[in-house]
Protein backbone atom coordinates (compact mmCIF):
# COMPACT_ATOMS: atom_id res chain seq x y z
CA UNK A 1 0.00 0.00 0.00
CA UNK A 2 2.78 2.31 1.03
CA UNK A 3 4.58 1.46 -2.22
CA UNK A 4 1.66 2.91 -4.51
CA UNK A 5 0.94 6.26 -2.14
CA UNK A 6 4.87 7.11 -1.86
CA UNK A 7 5.34 7.97 -5.35
CA UNK A 8 2.13 9.92 -5.18
CA UNK A 9 3.58 12.05 -2.37
CA UNK A 10 7.10 12.38 -4.24
CA UNK A 11 5.19 13.56 -7.00
CA UNK A 12 3.52 16.44 -4.95
CA UNK A 13 6.93 17.63 -3.88
CA UNK A 14 8.91 18.47 -6.62
CA UNK A 15 5.97 20.07 -8.15
CA UNK A 16 6.83 23.67 -9.03
CA UNK A 17 4.54 27.08 -6.98
CA UNK A 18 1.62 28.06 -9.08
CA UNK A 19 1.10 31.36 -10.66
CA UNK A 20 -0.44 34.14 -8.55
CA UNK A 21 -4.17 34.35 -8.47
CA UNK A 22 -5.05 36.31 -11.85
CA UNK A 23 -6.92 39.66 -11.73
CA UNK A 24 -6.94 42.61 -13.80
CA UNK A 25 -7.81 46.18 -12.63
CA UNK A 26 -9.09 48.79 -14.81
CA UNK A 27 -10.61 52.23 -13.22
CA UNK A 28 -13.60 51.17 -11.85
CA UNK A 29 -13.66 47.51 -13.41
CA UNK A 30 -12.05 44.85 -12.00
CA UNK A 31 -11.80 41.05 -13.42
CA UNK A 32 -10.45 38.56 -11.47
CA UNK A 33 -10.20 34.72 -11.68
CA UNK A 34 -10.27 31.91 -8.53
CA UNK A 35 -9.83 27.96 -8.65
CA UNK A 36 -7.93 25.10 -7.87
CA UNK A 37 -7.23 21.36 -8.94
CA UNK A 38 -6.74 18.85 -7.04
CA UNK A 39 -5.49 15.33 -8.21
CA UNK A 40 -4.89 11.87 -6.26
CA UNK A 41 -6.14 8.19 -5.38
CA UNK A 42 -7.68 6.12 -2.79
CA UNK A 43 -7.88 2.76 -1.74
CA UNK A 44 -11.03 1.26 -0.54
CA UNK A 45 -10.33 -1.78 1.39
CA UNK A 46 -6.76 -0.85 0.73
CA UNK A 47 -7.46 -3.39 -2.11
CA UNK A 48 -7.71 -1.53 -5.50
CA UNK A 49 -6.05 2.15 -6.13
CA UNK A 50 -8.51 4.40 -7.89
CA UNK A 51 -7.86 7.99 -9.16
CA UNK A 52 -9.98 10.50 -7.76
CA UNK A 53 -10.39 14.27 -9.34
CA UNK A 54 -11.74 17.75 -8.20
CA UNK A 55 -11.71 21.63 -9.79
CA UNK A 56 -13.59 24.51 -9.13
CA UNK A 57 -12.73 28.15 -11.31
CA UNK A 58 -14.79 31.44 -10.39
CA UNK A 59 -14.56 33.94 -12.50
CA UNK A 60 -15.59 37.47 -11.04
CA UNK A 61 -16.28 41.45 -13.15
CA UNK A 62 -16.95 43.98 -10.64
CA UNK A 63 -17.90 47.71 -11.49
CA UNK A 64 -17.99 50.42 -8.67
CA UNK A 65 -20.63 52.69 -9.34
CA UNK A 66 -20.06 54.59 -6.57
CA UNK A 67 -18.09 54.81 -3.45
CA UNK A 68 -21.08 53.09 -1.62
CA UNK A 69 -22.46 50.42 -4.59
CA UNK A 70 -20.80 48.25 -6.63
CA UNK A 71 -22.01 46.16 -9.42
CA UNK A 72 -20.74 42.34 -10.32
CA UNK A 73 -21.72 38.68 -12.11
CA UNK A 74 -19.95 35.91 -11.09
CA UNK A 75 -19.79 32.79 -12.73
CA UNK A 76 -18.26 29.44 -11.26
CA UNK A 77 -18.21 25.87 -12.81
CA UNK A 78 -16.43 22.64 -10.62
CA UNK A 79 -16.41 18.80 -10.42
CA UNK A 80 -19.63 18.86 -8.03
CA UNK A 81 -21.74 20.55 -10.78
CA UNK A 82 -20.06 18.12 -13.52
CA UNK A 83 -21.12 15.16 -11.66
CA UNK A 84 -24.91 16.89 -11.52
CA UNK A 85 -25.28 17.43 -15.02
CA UNK A 86 -25.19 20.89 -14.32
CA UNK A 87 -23.87 24.21 -16.69
CA UNK A 88 -22.28 25.98 -13.71
CA UNK A 89 -22.03 25.66 -10.02
CA UNK A 90 -23.10 29.61 -9.85
CA UNK A 91 -24.52 32.43 -12.52
CA UNK A 92 -25.43 35.23 -10.85
CA UNK A 93 -25.31 39.14 -10.55
CA UNK A 94 -25.28 41.43 -7.44
CA UNK A 95 -25.46 44.49 -6.41
CA UNK A 96 -23.91 45.29 -3.04
CA UNK A 97 -23.66 48.28 -0.44
CA UNK A 98 -20.89 49.03 1.55
CA UNK A 99 -23.53 50.56 4.43
CA UNK A 100 -26.83 48.13 3.59
CA UNK A 101 -25.65 44.74 2.15
CA UNK A 102 -26.09 42.45 -0.95
CA UNK A 103 -28.61 41.29 -3.71
CA UNK A 104 -27.47 38.08 -5.62
CA UNK A 105 -30.15 37.42 -8.90
CA UNK A 106 -29.27 34.02 -10.52
CA UNK A 107 -28.66 30.52 -10.37
CA UNK A 108 -26.61 29.93 -6.42
CA UNK A 109 -27.04 28.68 -3.19
CA UNK A 110 -29.26 29.73 -0.46
CA UNK A 111 -27.99 32.32 1.81
CA UNK A 112 -28.38 29.48 4.60
CA UNK A 113 -25.54 27.98 3.21
CA UNK A 114 -23.14 30.61 2.28
CA UNK A 115 -23.62 31.35 6.14
CA UNK A 116 -23.54 27.92 7.07
CA UNK A 117 -20.22 26.61 8.53
CA UNK A 118 -18.20 23.63 7.68
CA UNK A 119 -16.47 20.35 9.97
CA UNK A 120 -12.69 21.77 10.25
CA UNK A 121 -10.87 19.27 7.61
CA UNK A 122 -7.15 19.50 5.90
CA UNK A 123 -7.76 16.78 4.00
CA UNK A 124 -8.63 16.80 -0.32
CA UNK A 125 -11.80 14.80 -0.26
CA UNK A 126 -14.31 17.82 0.29
CA UNK A 127 -16.28 16.58 3.37
CA UNK A 128 -18.14 19.71 3.26
CA UNK A 129 -19.76 19.37 -0.17
CA UNK A 130 -20.51 16.34 -1.96
CA UNK A 131 -17.79 14.32 -0.48
CA UNK A 132 -15.25 12.63 -2.86
CA UNK A 133 -15.23 9.43 -1.76
CA UNK A 134 -18.72 9.13 -2.00
CA UNK A 135 -17.94 8.55 -5.28
CA UNK A 136 -15.75 5.65 -4.75
CA UNK A 137 -17.66 3.97 -1.71
CA UNK A 138 -21.17 2.99 -2.41
CA UNK A 139 -23.25 2.84 0.84
CA UNK A 140 -25.75 -0.37 1.34
CA UNK A 141 -28.72 2.60 1.77
CA UNK A 142 -29.69 5.94 1.77
CA UNK A 143 -26.53 8.61 3.21
CA UNK A 144 -26.77 12.37 4.14
CA UNK A 145 -23.47 13.44 2.77
CA UNK A 146 -22.90 16.51 4.80
CA UNK A 147 -24.37 18.84 7.26
CA UNK A 148 -24.58 22.63 5.29
CA UNK A 149 -28.35 22.70 4.40
CA UNK A 150 -29.09 23.29 0.69
CA UNK A 151 -31.82 23.58 -1.62
CA UNK A 152 -30.09 23.04 -4.68
CA UNK A 153 -28.91 26.03 -7.32
CA UNK A 154 -31.12 24.90 -10.60
CA UNK A 155 -33.54 27.29 -10.18
CA UNK A 156 -33.45 30.98 -10.16
CA UNK A 157 -32.85 32.24 -6.87
CA UNK A 158 -33.19 36.09 -4.94
CA UNK A 159 -30.70 36.34 -1.85
CA UNK A 160 -30.68 39.07 0.03
CA UNK A 161 -28.03 39.24 2.66
CA UNK A 162 -26.77 42.02 5.50
CA UNK A 163 -23.56 43.46 5.16
CA UNK A 164 -20.37 41.64 6.17
CA UNK A 165 -17.84 42.46 8.84
CA UNK A 166 -20.19 42.73 11.54
CA UNK A 167 -20.80 40.56 14.00
CA UNK A 168 -24.37 39.05 12.94
CA UNK A 169 -24.97 38.98 9.22
CA UNK A 170 -28.55 37.54 8.25
CA UNK A 171 -30.32 36.96 5.30
CA UNK A 172 -33.01 35.46 3.11
CA UNK A 173 -33.60 33.42 -0.31
CA UNK A 174 -36.55 32.70 -2.46
CA UNK A 175 -36.30 30.45 -5.87
CA UNK A 176 -38.55 29.00 -7.87
CA UNK A 177 -39.93 28.36 -11.68
CA UNK A 178 -38.28 24.86 -10.43
CA UNK A 179 -39.21 21.50 -12.86
CA UNK A 180 -38.46 19.97 -9.57
CA UNK A 181 -40.54 21.86 -6.89
CA UNK A 182 -42.92 24.57 -6.57
CA UNK A 183 -40.86 27.42 -4.61
CA UNK A 184 -37.92 27.17 -1.54
CA UNK A 185 -37.87 30.11 1.65
CA UNK A 186 -34.54 29.85 3.25
CA UNK A 187 -33.09 31.96 5.89
CA UNK A 188 -29.51 32.05 7.16
CA UNK A 189 -27.97 34.03 10.43
CA UNK A 190 -24.10 34.15 11.10
CA UNK A 191 -22.62 35.16 14.40
CA UNK A 192 -18.96 36.01 14.82
CA UNK A 193 -16.59 37.04 17.33
CA UNK A 194 -13.60 37.20 15.37
CA UNK A 195 -11.60 39.01 17.81
CA UNK A 196 -9.56 37.79 21.20
CA UNK A 197 -7.90 34.67 22.17
CA UNK A 198 -10.85 32.85 21.70
CA UNK A 199 -12.54 33.43 18.04
CA UNK A 200 -15.62 31.92 17.42
CA UNK A 201 -18.63 31.86 14.59
CA UNK A 202 -21.73 30.35 14.91
CA UNK A 203 -24.73 29.72 11.90
CA UNK A 204 -28.14 28.52 11.85
CA UNK A 205 -30.17 28.24 9.05
CA UNK A 206 -33.66 26.86 7.89
CA UNK A 207 -35.48 26.07 4.53
CA UNK A 208 -39.34 25.42 3.33
CA UNK A 209 -40.19 23.55 0.20
CA UNK A 210 -43.31 23.39 -1.36
CA UNK A 211 -44.01 20.26 -3.27
CA UNK A 212 -40.65 18.59 -3.97
CA UNK A 213 -40.85 16.47 -7.42
CA UNK A 214 -38.38 14.26 -7.71
CA UNK A 215 -36.24 16.60 -5.90
CA UNK A 216 -32.49 15.22 -5.62
CA UNK A 217 -29.62 17.37 -4.61
CA UNK A 218 -27.69 14.66 -2.49
CA UNK A 219 -25.34 11.80 -3.08
CA UNK A 220 -26.74 8.84 -1.93
CA UNK A 221 -30.19 9.76 -1.49
CA UNK A 222 -32.87 9.41 -3.26
CA UNK A 223 -34.83 12.34 -4.57
CA UNK A 224 -38.15 13.39 -2.66
CA UNK A 225 -41.49 13.65 -3.94
CA UNK A 226 -43.48 15.23 -0.69
CA UNK A 227 -46.17 17.46 -0.18
CA UNK A 228 -43.68 19.87 1.33
CA UNK A 229 -39.92 19.78 2.60
CA UNK A 230 -38.23 21.39 5.72
CA UNK A 231 -34.57 21.77 6.54
CA UNK A 232 -33.02 22.89 9.66
CA UNK A 233 -29.08 22.94 10.12
CA UNK A 234 -26.69 24.49 13.04
CA UNK A 235 -22.92 25.14 13.42
CA UNK A 236 -20.23 26.70 15.48
CA UNK A 237 -16.78 26.64 14.83
CA UNK A 238 -14.15 27.70 17.30
CA UNK A 239 -10.65 28.52 16.85
CA UNK A 240 -7.62 28.90 20.22
CA UNK A 241 -4.45 29.63 18.83
CA UNK A 242 -3.88 27.14 16.04
CA UNK A 243 -6.75 24.88 16.90
CA UNK A 244 -9.95 24.32 15.68
CA UNK A 245 -12.98 22.90 16.72
CA UNK A 246 -15.98 22.65 15.32
CA UNK A 247 -19.80 21.03 15.54
CA UNK A 248 -22.35 20.90 12.93
CA UNK A 249 -25.52 19.44 12.41
CA UNK A 250 -28.73 18.96 10.04
CA UNK A 251 -32.52 17.99 9.91
CA UNK A 252 -34.65 17.20 6.80
CA UNK A 253 -38.35 16.30 7.19
CA UNK A 254 -40.38 15.29 4.52
CA UNK A 255 -44.09 15.50 4.57
CA UNK A 256 -46.25 12.50 3.40
CA UNK A 257 -43.48 11.36 0.95
CA UNK A 258 -43.79 8.81 -2.07
CA UNK A 259 -41.12 6.00 -2.58
CA UNK A 260 -37.98 5.70 -1.02
CA UNK A 261 -37.43 7.90 1.89
CA UNK A 262 -34.63 10.57 1.90
CA UNK A 263 -35.12 12.57 4.94
CA UNK A 264 -33.42 12.20 8.56
CA UNK A 265 -30.29 13.72 10.28
CA UNK A 266 -26.82 14.37 9.63
CA UNK A 267 -24.45 14.98 12.45
CA UNK A 268 -20.68 15.77 12.63
CA UNK A 269 -17.58 17.15 14.86
CA UNK A 270 -14.38 17.62 13.86
CA UNK A 271 -11.15 19.04 14.97
CA UNK A 272 -7.64 20.53 13.56
CA UNK A 273 -3.90 22.05 14.60
CA UNK A 274 -1.77 23.95 12.42
CA UNK A 275 1.96 23.95 12.82
CA UNK A 276 4.18 26.07 10.26
CA UNK A 277 3.69 23.99 6.81
CA UNK A 278 2.04 21.37 8.56
CA UNK A 279 -1.86 20.77 9.23
CA UNK A 280 -3.92 17.73 10.92
CA UNK A 281 -7.67 17.05 11.93
CA UNK A 282 -9.83 14.33 12.59
CA UNK A 283 -13.57 14.44 11.63
CA UNK A 284 -16.88 12.45 12.35
CA UNK A 285 -20.27 12.20 10.86
CA UNK A 286 -23.14 10.20 11.55
CA UNK A 287 -25.86 9.71 9.24
CA UNK A 288 -29.29 8.07 10.13
CA UNK A 289 -31.96 8.50 6.98
CA UNK A 290 -35.51 7.07 7.51
CA UNK A 291 -36.15 8.12 11.21
CA UNK A 292 -39.08 9.83 10.90
CA UNK A 293 -40.80 6.44 8.66
CA UNK A 294 -42.15 4.20 11.15
CA UNK A 295 -42.99 1.65 8.24
CA UNK A 296 -39.09 1.47 7.23
CA UNK A 297 -35.86 0.35 8.96
CA UNK A 298 -33.95 3.67 8.93
CA UNK A 299 -30.26 3.80 7.43
CA UNK A 300 -27.27 4.85 9.83
CA UNK A 301 -24.09 5.42 8.41
CA UNK A 302 -20.30 6.08 10.46
CA UNK A 303 -18.01 8.25 8.53
CA UNK A 304 -14.25 9.39 10.57
CA UNK A 305 -11.51 10.48 8.84
CA UNK A 306 -8.18 11.49 9.67
CA UNK A 307 -5.85 13.65 7.22
CA UNK A 308 -2.55 15.47 7.18
CA UNK A 309 -1.45 18.23 4.81
CA UNK A 310 2.07 19.65 4.34
CA UNK A 311 2.02 23.24 2.58
CA UNK A 312 5.06 23.20 -0.17
CA UNK A 313 4.23 27.00 -0.56
CA UNK A 314 1.38 29.71 -1.09
CA UNK A 315 -0.35 27.84 -3.68
CA UNK A 316 0.70 23.80 -3.53
CA UNK A 317 0.13 21.37 -1.15
CA UNK A 318 0.12 17.84 -0.59
CA UNK A 319 -2.56 15.59 1.84
CA UNK A 320 -3.12 12.38 3.29
CA UNK A 321 -6.60 11.11 4.23
CA UNK A 322 -7.27 7.84 5.89
CA UNK A 323 -10.46 6.55 7.78
CA UNK A 324 -14.07 4.81 7.11
CA UNK A 325 -17.14 5.30 5.66
CA UNK A 326 -20.05 3.22 4.81
CA UNK A 327 -18.13 0.25 6.62
CA UNK A 328 -15.55 0.75 4.36
CA UNK A 329 -11.93 1.58 5.46
CA UNK A 330 -9.97 3.52 2.88
CA UNK A 331 -6.72 5.65 2.52
CA UNK A 332 -6.33 8.01 0.27
CA UNK A 333 -3.59 10.75 -0.89
CA UNK A 334 -3.02 13.53 -3.45
CA UNK A 335 -2.29 17.25 -4.16
CA UNK A 336 -3.71 20.50 -4.55
CA UNK A 337 -2.71 23.82 -6.81
CA UNK A 338 -4.55 27.22 -6.09
CA UNK A 339 -4.59 30.44 -8.25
Amino acid sequence: MLKKILPTIMVILAMPCAADALQYDMGRVSVKLTGYGTGGIIEPDFESTLFIGDWRARGQITYDASDNFKLGFVYAMDQAAVDKGNFSRETFGYVESKSLGRVEVGYTDSIARKLGVGLPDVGGLRINDRPLFNEKIIPDGPVIADTTLTSGRNAPRVNIVSKGGTPAQYGLSVAGFADDFDYTIDAGLKIRRPYGKVKTAYSFGASFMNRPRDFDNEVYTPGVTADWRAQISMGMNLQYNSWIWGITSRVIYDQNPIGPVSDGFVAGTGVSYDLLKYSVSLTYMFSDTGIWQHDVHDFKDNMLIASFRYKYSEHLDGWISGGTTSQTPFISAGMRVTF
